[in-house]
């Protein structure tokens, strides 16, 4: 049975232009693999609280010695990780904040990018673990940044996902969302019609 994650990042929740393309994706998606399973997980409802140092020695000591807040930290840790291990697609709803992405999503990042667990160093450089999955990203900005020097956001969002394995990757831009209404509404289209194809294709 297939498995896909979606994960809403939007300050906004559900209500986020970035969580509804990726909602108009992924109810597609069940009606093209009606047996599947779906997780979502809302970062603005349920959000990941950012690392600190002792979370990160958390990450590092044996097992036999952290103590119940570590334990906790790494158990929650797991549970994020287990959710992408499962997922044979991943679904990010993507805002831009500031140039970069929400807060919420760095602290999730952290929490499962963990060496010896989602990727390994090898004397050939780092390998990512969580391998063979299809990554979709619907991206939401109020500019028009999009193969631009400003757009950090895509490439550190493709390195970070293509270090812990996950390479196949498929962006959707809904842009200059905050220069007028009809721009707003030009970029929506075009990124409803992207998000049409790709479903019909996925």
């Amino acid at each position: 049975m297939k498995t896909l994650l979606q994960l809403n990042t939007s300050l906004f929740s559900s209500g986020g232009q970035s969580s509804l393309l990726a909602d108009q994706f992924v109810a597609a998606w069940r009606k093209k693999n009606p047996g599947a399973a779906v997780i979502v997980r809302d970062l603005a409802r349920d959000p990941v609280p950012h690392l600190t140092a002792d979370g990160f020695q958390a990450f590092l000591a044996p097992p036999e010695k952290r103590s119940a807040a570590q334990q906790a930290v790494v158990k929650y840790s797991d549970t994020l990780i287990e959710e992408l291990k499962r997922a044979d697609v991943v679904v990010l709803g993507l805002p831009m904040y500031n140039f970069g992405v929400p807060s919420t999503l760095k602290a999730y990042f952290d929490h499962v990018g963990r060496a010896g667990v989602t990727f390994r160093y090898t004397e050939n450089g780092p390998m990512g673990l969580l391998t063979g999955k299809k990554v979709y990203v619907f991206a939401a900005r109020g500019g028009l940044y999009a193969g631009t020097p400003n757009d950090h956001e895509s490439n550190y969002v493709r390195q970070f996902l293509g270090f812990i394995g996950m390479n196949d990757i498929q962006f959707v831009y809904a842009e200059g969302l905050a220069i007028s209404e009809a721009s707003k509404q030009a970029g929506i289209s075009r990124a409803k019609h992207a998000v049409e194809e790709l479903a019909a294709a996925a």
